[in-house]
C-alpha cells in the first residue's frame, strides 16, 4: 500500500484508531492532516509522531460535530496541501444509557458526534474530491451497528446510521469516482477503552467484561483496525466501493 503523493485528513486523530493510522498513512509517504479538539493534547503529540516518521503534517484543530469547525479544518488542509484525497471520518464519542435512562442531552450529543460530525466533513470534503478526479472517504462505525449491545443504545443507532450513511455516500458519489466504506471495530485497546475501564469501580472486572465480548478472547489492537482502514484506501482495493467491513475478533459469527 502506497500512499505517495496523497493527502490524507483523520478526524479524531489525537489518540487511538485515529492516531495510529495517521501514523500508518505517513510511514506510507501521505501528508497528514490530524483533527483533534482543539484544546487537546492528543492532536499535537500524533503530529509529532508523525513528523518523526519523516512525513509531512498540519494539526486541523476543531470539533467535528461544529459546521464551521468542520469548513476550516478542510479549508486549513487545502491550503497547507493543496487537495485532499483520503478522508477518514474516525471522531465518535461512546455514553452509556439505555433508552429508558439516558438523558435526551447525551443521545443528541452522541447523533451529533457520531453522526452529524462525519456528514458535516465529508460534505466540505467531497466538493475538493471532486476538484481532483476522486478520492475515498473512510467512516469508522463499529460492530455494535451490526448487533445489539447492552447499555449502549445510542451508540448503536449513531454507528448504525453510518453505516447506512457510507452506503448512500457510495451510491451517490460513484460517478465522481469517490468511493465511500466503512469500516467496523470490535472492542478495541485504545487509550479512551482504558480510560473507561479505570473510571469503573472494579477494573479489574471491567477489562474481563469487555474481553468476554470477543470470542477469540481477546482485545483489538489498533494497529489491526488501521490496517483495515488503510486497505478501504489503498488503490489495490479499488474495486471495493460501499462495503462494510467488520474487524471485531468473530464478534458477528
Amino acid at each position: 500500500m502506497d500512499f505517495r503523493n496523497k493527502v490524507v485528513l483523520v478526524t479524531g486523530a489525537g489518540a487511538g484508531i485515529g492516531r495510529k493510522s495517521s501514523l500508518m498513512f505517513a510511514e506510507r509517504g501521505a501528508r497528514v492532516a490530524i483533527n483533534d479538539l482543539a484544546l487537546s493534547k492528543g492532536g499535537v503529540e500524533t503530529l509529532r509522531l508523525v513528523q518523526e516518521l519523516g512525513a509531512e503534517g498540519i494539526l486541523a484543530a476543531g470539533d467535528v460535530s461544529q459546521a464551521a469547525d468542520a469548513a476550516k479544518m478542510v479549508k486549513e488542509t487545502v491550503a497547507a496541501f493543496g487537495r485532499i484525497d483520503i478522508l477518514i471520518n474516525n471522531a465518535g464519542i461512546v455514553l452509556p444509557g439505555r433508552v429508558d435512562n439516558m438523558s435526551e442531552e447525551d443521545f443528541d450529543k452522541t447523533m451529533r458526534v457520531n453522526v452529524k460530525g462525519a456528514f458535516l466533513v465529508a460534505k466540505y470534503v467531497i466538493p475538493e474530491m471532486k476538484k481532483v478526479g476522486g478520492g475515498v472517504i473512510v467512516n469508522i462505525a463499529s460492530v455494535a451497528a451490526l448487533k445489539g449491545v447492552t447499555d449502549r443504545s445510542a451508540y448503536c443507532a449513531s454507528k448504525g446510521a453510518l453505516v447506512s450513511l457510507t452506503r448512500a455516500m457510495a451510491a451517490d458519489y460513484m460517478k465522481e469516482n469517490i468511493r465511500v466504506n466503512c469500516v467496523c471495530p470490535g472492542t478495541t485497546y485504545t487509550p479512551s477503552l482504558e480510560e473507561r475501564m479505570q473510571a469503573h469501580q472494579d477494573p479489574a472486572a471491567m477489562r474481563a467484561e469487555f474481553i468476554s465480548r470477543q470470542p477469540m478472547g481477546r482485545l483489538g489492537k489498533e494497529e489491526e483496525i488501521a490496517q483495515a482502514v488503510l486497505f478501504a484506501c489503498c488503490d489495490e482495493a479499488a474495486f471495493m466501493n460501499g462495503s462494510i467491513v467488520s474487524i471485531d475478533g468473530g464478534a458477528l459469527v
